[in-house]
């Protein structure tokens, strides 16, 4: 894929060298959704990263100035609908990255590969991506209660996670009649 440049970030393919940015964000998942992804080292995570870089699903996230990788953006086609997401390291939150890189994902579906709906699932504890969602323009579409577990409780038992599920159309997108002000 062709990278995508914003005002601050450039969204590419993972590549060789990019094991350490994601490490950082995958060493500890903040999301429980991410948790299957875990990373126990250094040399896992580059494994991983070169094995992102095969294909265009997940898309690494860098700052523009300096190149550091921030997080990653992806998406998974399902006939002419996108599901997405986004996962961030903390440490830039707060910043408007995952705003920035979100938005211009969905501008790469839209008008590049045509979608005509994205949509994502966030879990009901998970605030700051349901508000990443509503400034996207996404409707909350319902709650999957119990719909999936990522993880077990001290006695082995699966923990159900609530799950909303979000989605833009691209006739809401090209209208901008679901985007809230600024």
């Amino acid at each position: 894929m062709q990278p995508i440049e914003t005002a601050r970030l450039i969204i590419r393919n993972f590549r060789s060298g990019d094991g350490e940015g994601l490490y950082a964000y995958l060493r500890e998942p903040v999301a429980s959704c991410f948790l299957s992804m875990r990373l126990e080292s250094l040399e896992a995570a580059e494994a991983e990263a070169g094995k992102r870089g095969l294909d265009d699903e997940y898309l690494a996230v860098t700052l523009k100035d300096t190149g550091i990788l921030i997080g990653d953006v992806f998406a998974m086609q399902e006939e002419d609908s996108w599901s997405v997401g986004w996962n961030f390291n903390p440490a830039y939150g707060g910043a408007g990255y995952a705003l920035e890189a979100a938005r211009a994902l969905f501008t790469h579906l839209f008008t590049t590969c045509k979608a005509r709906r994205v949509y994502a699932y966030v879990e009901d504890h998970n605030m700051a991506s349901q508000r990443l969602c509503e400034k996207l323009g996404m409707r909350k579409e319902g709650l999957l209660l119990e719909y999936i577990s990522f993880r077990n409780d001290s006695a082995g038992n699966p923990v159900y996670e609530n799950t909303f599920q979000f989605a833009l159309l691209r006739k809401e997108w090209e209208t901008g009649l679901t985007l809230p002000e600024g």
